[in-house]
């Protein structure tokens, strides 16, 4: 789920950040401590507050912080970590939290009710402006939690205060126990609480009510395996360490150095020489090069990543659903991968990521398959623009796979196709929410937990949180509805199918590619693993010897 923020978006060709990785140390020579110690690369997070941390790079600190109240099985199911128990009502309204006793945060605070209760009405009050404030929207009385400005952002008035301050769906039972309460049945809601938003907060996290303690986000307290070590170091390097007596899963390791990076490839060359344990995004530039240069210690495997390219439906020369169409047939997504990507990514060809249930092959259908002929043929029916622009942000590497499809989309059409550049993503879709004419949209996914409702409601839902081109269908919002509100995960998964066949029909996107983990690790780190958020397993890896 997503909030207006477009925190989720893939920003990068290797996706969502800039990745880097780390080398081996983290104190003196001599220390029997650091010669277990692991560096993993990652971006500069932009949070590391759980309910404001929205992109990969924050939520893989947290990952070693924090310790969930679900995680996943190999089926995507939601198994209780954190929790001892999670049980809903008949109707799947309302929901029963049970944690696991004996639990504490690394300042020794017990781990309570109360924790997660305060964390998540902090995280949805509107005026805090929490980046995964959204994902508590389906907990009652999130609305009364949010206020509108009147006059717009830019306007002299300021929004009102909303209504409440707490989230009436929340009651503490028990110090060990309490209710989540939906405003309408959801049989997903489980998977939702895996993800980072709905991490709990010590009270030292709060400097009164509802206030975050100054400082407190360069040296956060989570009640995961690991702790900080010192503070944030900004652009630099976030240290961890082991917990001592951690009452869940017992990391290999004993302490992580995340080692900020801001180029993927001076990264890579700290990957080869030995100073980085693990890049988790080798960068394109280098696949080439990858098996010569670290053997079987280059490795794919599956993640969520899903790139497509938007319809502005709003603009009348893409309204015709045959422009749509004869675009989609023009391109070859075979070609695109295997040339533009070396095989590191896979043609998509349907709307949301193989790793979901639900997900069928060619749910596309005929419009998702490379048919220049039948594309021009449309194109001409349809009269479509003489000239197509495929606007993209320059920070994220996207220039080669854009400038091949638009090479395809000429030599298929017989028209100009043009890529339009903007600096950043944020810039991007700043003109988008604007409705400025920028053609189409080169975006990307990742899901945030393994249900098809995360890709669908998202972005093709009329009031979809990541929404950008104007696509409405009230028969496909009301499938997706009716999907979230069902009576069992089978019953969802069909409806969802449903709304899915209507995009088919529709295409407000073009679906280009499915993304996996690529991955490289120095020779001094075994059992390196990534999962399907793109996060490294800190239970598993550990140093060899």
């Amino acid at each position: 789920m997503f909030g207006k923020s477009p925190w989720k978006m893939a920003v990068g060709a290797t996706a969502i950040a800039l990745l880097a990785a780390g080398c081996g140390g983290g104190g003196s020579e001599d220390s029997d401590a650091a010669s277990n110690t692991v560096v993993i690369g990652i971006g500069e997070p932009q949070h590391l507050i759980p309910s404001n941390t929205t992109e990969t790079e924050g939520a893989a600190v947290l990952a070693a912080l924090f310790y969930p109240l679900v995680d996943f099985d190999a089926q995507n199911n939601a198994v209780p970590v954190a929790a001892e128990s999670i049980t809903p009502d008949a109707k799947n309204t309302v929901w029963t939290i049970k944690l696991k006793p004996g639990f504490t945060f690394s300042n020794g605070e017990p781990v309570t009710s109360d924790n997660y209760i305060n964390a998540w009405n902090y995280g949805a009050y509107g005026p805090n402006g929490q980046g995964g404030s959204y994902f508590f929207e389906r907990i009652k009385g999130f609305a009364d939690m949010q206020s509108k400005d009147p006059d717009g952002e830019e306007g002299p008035q300021k929004a009102p205060e909303p209504k409440a301050k707490k989230l009436t769906g929340l009651e503490k039972v028990d110090d060990t126990t309490f209710k989540v309460t939906l405003s309408a049945p959801f049989a997903g809601w489980a998977s939702v609480m895996g993800y980072t938003s709905f991490y709990p907060l010590p009270k030292a996290a709060f400097s009164s009510d509802g206030v975050i303690a100054d400082g407190f986000e360069d040296a956060i307290i989570g009640n995961g395996p690991f702790k900080m070590k010192g503070k944030w170091e900004h652009d630099s390097q976030i240290v961890v360490e082991k917990v001592a007596d951690f009452k869940g899963t017992v990391p290999k390791i004993d302490g992580i150095t995340w080692k900020i990076y801001q180029d993927q490839q001076a990264e890579y060359a700290d990957l080869v020489a030995g100073n980085v344990d693990v890049q988790t995004v080798i960068p394109t530039e280098a696949l080439a090069k990858a098996s010569a240069d670290l053997g079987d210690r280059f490795k794919k495997s599956p993640n969520s990543g899903f790139g497509f390219v938007g319809f502005p439906t709003f603009q009348k020369e893409f309204s015709d659903v045959r422009v749509r169409k004869a675009i989609s047939m023009a391109i070859n997504r075979e070609e695109i991968s295997s040339q533009i990507f070396l095989g590191s990514r896979s043609p998509a060809t349907s709307f949301v990521s193989p790793v979901v249930a639900g997900y069928r092959a060619n749910s596309c259908g005929d419009n998702c398959v490379y048919n220049p002929t039948e594309a021009k043929k449309l194109y001409t029916e349809a009269n479509g623009p003489k000239e197509i622009k495929i606007t993209y942000n320059v920070d994220g590497g996207h220039k080669a796979w854009i400038d091949a499809t638009c090479n395809q989309i000429k030599a298929s059409l017989g028209v100009n196709c043009v890529g339009g550049e903007e600096p950043k993503f944020a810039d991007l879709l700043t003109k988008v929410e604007k409705k400025q004419p920028v053609g189409l949209i080169r975006l990307g996914w990742v899901m945030d937990y393994p249900l098809m409702e995360n890709y669908l409601g998202p972005l093709y839902s009329t009031d979809g949180s990541s929404n950008y081109y104007g696509y409405s269908n009230t028969t496909f919002d009301n499938l997706v509805k009716a999907g979230s509100e069902a009576a069992t995960p089978q019953d969802a998964i069909k409806k969802w199918q449903q709304a899915e066949d209507i995009l088919a029909k529709d295409m407000p996107v073009v679906p280009i590619y499915t993304q996996q983990n690529v991955y490289g690790y120095s020779e001094k780190v075994t059992n390196v693993n990534m999962d399907l958020f793109r996060k490294v397993d800190l239970y598993k890896i550990e140093v060899v010897g």
